[in-house]
């Protein structure tokens, strides 16, 4: 067992990456780290497989924040938003 000590800013970064990686927690997430780093990948082949699943979540997201400007653009008091 390893216990380590995080700020609050640190700890909250991982848990957007746990998001992010769709890792089931923290402790998986530091596991599967620990085991890219005892395997020897590097940091970009570690990530590089949940990269591309951030891109098309972000580009989803991106759409859905369109889709909502749109509806929402009738209610603004200029007609933009």
């Amino acid at each position: 067992m390893i216990s380590v000590r995080l700020s609050e800013e640190e700890f909250a970064a991982l848990r957007r990456l746990r998001l992010l990686t769709g890792a089931r927690s923290v402790s998986d997430l530091a596991r599967d780290a620990m085991r890219g780093l005892l395997i020897g990948a590097d940091r970009s082949g570690f990530f590089e497989g949940h990269l591309e699943e951030f891109r098309t979540q972000i580009q989803i997201l991106n759409g859905k924040i369109e889709q909502l400007a749109e509806k929402l653009t009738p209610f603004a008091p200029d007609g933009k938003l």
